[in-house]
C-alpha cells in the first residue's frame, strides 16, 4: 500500500484551485463583467442614457465631386397657414437694431445692409426703447424736423423719428399662436401699420413688470411669403392690395 506525498496533495489542491479560477473567468467573460471598472460604468451610467457613438464616415470615390448647398426658399404660406410661419422669431433669428443717438442715415444704411425695414432702438442693456421703420425715414417727418431746426438730414437722429416703446402696440405670442396669417394682414390693415410687434409676458393677464419681445410680423416678408414679387418702390397701400388679392380678402 503507498502513501501520497503531501506535496502531491498540495499540488493537486492548487490545480484545482487554478481550474476554479479560469473557470470563474471565463463566466465572467460570457456574462459581460470583465473589469471592475465595467461593473462601475454599468452601475453609474443612467438607465435610460444610451451610450455616445461615433458615426459613420466615408470618403468619396474617384471623380465624385462637393458642391454647397444652396439657400432654401423662404416658406410659402397662405392666408390659412399659422400666423408664426410668417413670424421673424427672435428666439431663432437675432435682433437688428440701432441706438436712439443714431443718425436716421445711419439706420437707413443698417436695413439696407440686412435687408430689412425696421429696426428695433435699443439702449446698452438690450432694452428696447422704440421702432424705426423705413417710412419713418423716408418719409415727410424727418424733412419736416430738418426744416424746422435749419439743419441737414444726416444730422437728424433716431430719437427724433422713432417710434417710443410707450406707444407700441403689440400682439401677445399666446394670440399669435391660435390665429392665421389672414388675420395678421387684417390687424395691420386696419391698424395702418406696416409692422407689429409679438411679445411674451408670461403671464396671462400681460401684467408682468417685463415683457420679452418675442418677434416681429412685417408686410414685406408676408408679401413675399405669399409669393408676390417685391415692389421696386415700396407702396404700402398697393402691397395691402396685392395681399387682399391673394388671400382673397
Amino acid at each position: 500500500m503507498t502513501t501520497k506525498n503531501p506535496a502531491s496533495r498540495e499540488d493537486a489542491a492548487a490545480a484545482k484551485l487554478e481550474r476554479k479560477h479560469e473557470d470563474d473567468l471565463v463566466e465572467r467573460m460570457f456574462s459581460g463583467i470583465g473589469h471592475v471598472s465595467e461593473v462601475r460604468l454599468a452601475q453609474t451610467r443612467p438607465p435610460s442614457e444610451e451610450p455616445y457613438r461615433p458615426l459613420r464616415q466615408v470618403k468619396a470615390n474617384a471623380g465624385v465631386t462637393y458642391r454647397l448647398q444652396s439657400p432654401t426658399d423662404e416658406l410659402r404660406v397662405h392666408a390659412s397657414s399659422p400666423a408664426t410661419d410668417v413670424m421673424t422669431d427672435l428666439s431663432r433669428v437675432l435682433a437688428v437694431t440701432t441706438t436712439a443717438g443714431a443718425t436716421v442715415d445711419e439706420a437707413h444704411q443698417a436695413m439696407i445692409n440686412r435687408g430689412v425695414r425696421a429696426l428695433f432702438v435699443v439702449d446698452e442693456g438690450r432694452v428696447v426703447r422704440g421702432i424705426i421703420t423705413a417710412n419713418d425715414i423716408l418719409g415727410e417727418r424727418p424733412l419736416q424736423i430738418a426744416q424746422d431746426r435749419g439743419v441737414r438730414h444726416a444730422e437728424i437722429l433716431v430719437s427724433e423719428v422713432m417710434t417710443p416703446a410707450d406707444f407700441l402696440e403689440v400682439m401677445e405670442l399666446q394670440d399669435v399662436l391660435k390665429v392665421r396669417v389672414g388675420d395678421v394682414v387684417e390687424t395691420l390693415k386696419r391698424s395702418g401699420r406696416q409692422h407689429a410687434v409679438v411679445i411674451e409676458s408670461g403671464s396671462a393677464d400681460s401684467t408682468s413688470a417685463t415683457w420679452t419681445v418675442r418677434g416681429i410680423f412685417s408686410l414685406t416678408q408676408i408679401a413675399r411669403q405669399l409669393g408676390l414679387q417685391p415692389q421696386i418702390g415700396h407702396n404700402v397701400a398697393r402691397t395691402f392690395a396685392e395681399i387682399e388679392a391673394v388671400i382673397g380678402a
